[in-house]
């Protein structure tokens, strides 16, 4: 890996997931691990961005495997047929107004096949192509697809990303429930603005939300 130093989980239980969420995994069924970069070219304000190249270079991956099934579901899960199938979670450290480090955890679901009753909507490589996978050749083509990404966010191409991202966002352009303000709504997903809140179009208009101010409602 170019500059990333990857650690590998075999087993996860109770993980750190995004705001308070936490991450269980079957020992040595899935893909538990964190990468560790550098992105010192990074401004704080532009943090968002590091979050679009990973799920971008995440969705890559999984579009080998699921083709146009695979979606980003902002702001840090990954989707196949409306089922979640994994996450991540970067944690940044802050040095004045540059990103020094950036903790990048991902968790994805591949060999099990059984997930606990309180856990709705998720699914895995076993439950959608019905046989098991190689770990490690799985964990290989992220890192490789990571390092491409990352070397296309260090040269800014910030536009082309974004561009690409919204292309791959779960929702985008699609009236669909939400609930937020505790009410369920309807809602349009148009965007993600630079800081990363999304951009939703509402019957009163234009909002933006934060993660845990808005909740995706499923059918």
């Amino acid at each position: 890996f170019l500059e990333g130093t990857v650690i590998l989980a075999e087993k996860q239980f109770a993980g750190r997931g995004q705001s308070g969420n936490t991450w269980q995994s079957e020992a040595g069924k899935n893909l538990t691990f964190s990468i560790l970069l550098s992105p010192s070219f990074l401004q704080v304000d532009q943090q968002f961005e590091l979050n679009k190249a990973i799920s971008l270079a995440l969705n890559d991956v999984l579009s080998r495997y699921f083709n146009e099934s695979a979606a980003i579901k902002w702001p840090n899960d990954l989707y196949i047929h409306h089922q979640k199938i994994g996450g991540m979670l970067i944690e940044n450290i802050v040095q004045g107004n540059r990103i020094k480090h950036a903790i990048v955890g991902i968790g994805l679901n591949v060999n099990q096949s059984q997930f606990p009753d309180n856990l709705k909507n998720i699914s895995s490589f076993r439950q959608e192509l019905q046989q098991d996978y190689d770990l490690m050749v799985i964990l290989n083509e992220i890192c490789s697809s990571v390092e491409a990404r990352y070397l296309q966010l260090r040269s800014g191409a910030f536009d082309k990303l974004n561009q690409e991202y919204l292309n791959k966002l779960y929702l985008i352009h699609r009236w669909s429930l939400f609930k937020f303000d505790n009410r369920i709504e309807s809602g349009k997903i148009t965007g993600v603005n630079p800081v990363g809140q999304l951009v939703l179009e509402t019957t009163e208009g234009q909002r933006l939300f934060n993660n845990k101010e808005i909740a995706f409602i499923h059918s």
